[in-house]
């Protein structure tokens, strides 16, 4: 039974938490991807930039002893494409990932903390998963789990419930109309999560909406 995953670590525990160390209003994100042994998560966006120079960034990187190789890709809204080039042996969480054959829905991570979202063709890829976490320090803490089967409908249009949840509670609430009515501050305060974690829900979410009428209308 295909199950859906999010989890939580620590923002030291994976090489890109390095970037925003000193930095608590960046964000990074990873490209949506298959990981396989020849290209671990190369490509990631880093926004929230505002006041931090490209040296800066690059330079958090190349102290990383996982990373091999880093260049910026490109530059757009505010925001850095960058592509990182990984050691082969680093034992870490994409490791594990590529290991247990699980598959990276999304990633996003701040100055605090990193929040993955990952796809399991059974339990034992989920087990492994934590085993693996377990005998190399790694400490994820399991923040939902679901199966596919549950949000793969018409009427959720292929949304996760935290996915489903945010968005209905920041309509609600008012947080789409001009001038707003709620900050994401404060639908995060509601919902006891970070900023950061309902901003990424919120895009997640309007993408697979988006995916899910408009563009399969098409």
């Amino acid at each position: 039974m295909t199950t859906v995953v999010e989890f939580v670590i620590p923002a030291h525990e994976f090489p890109l938490g390095a970037i925003a160390e000193n930095h608590p209003s960046m964000t990074v994100e990873l490209e949506r991807i298959v990981p396989t042994e020849l290209a671990i998560m190369p490509y990631f966006w880093v926004r929230g930039i505002d006041g931090v120079t490209q040296e800066e960034v690059m330079a958090g990187l190349a102290a990383q002893e996982d990373v091999k190789n880093v260049e910026v890709v490109d530059q757009a809204g505010g925001a850095y494409l960058m592509r990182a080039e990984w050691e082969s042996q680093c034992e870490g969480v994409m490791r594990a990932i590529t290991t247990t054959e699980l598959v990276l829905l999304s990633g996003i991570g701040n100055s605090e903390q990193w929040t993955f979202e990952l796809r399991a063709t059974d339990h034992e890829a989920i087990a492994s998963f934590q085993e693996y976490c377990h005998e190399h320090d790694i400490h994820p803490t399991l923040t939902s789990m679901h199966r596919l089967s549950e949000m793969d409908s018409t009427e959720d249009y292929d949304l996760t419930p935290s996915q489903r949840e945010a968005l209905v509670l920041a309509y609600e609430r008012g947080y789409y109309q001009t001038p707003r009515s709620a900050t994401l501050a404060e639908l995060a305060e509601e919902l006891d999560i970070t900023g950061q974690s309902l901003g990424s829900r919120l895009r997640r979410g309007t993408h697979r909406l988006i995916a899910g009428t408009l563009i399969e209308l098409e």
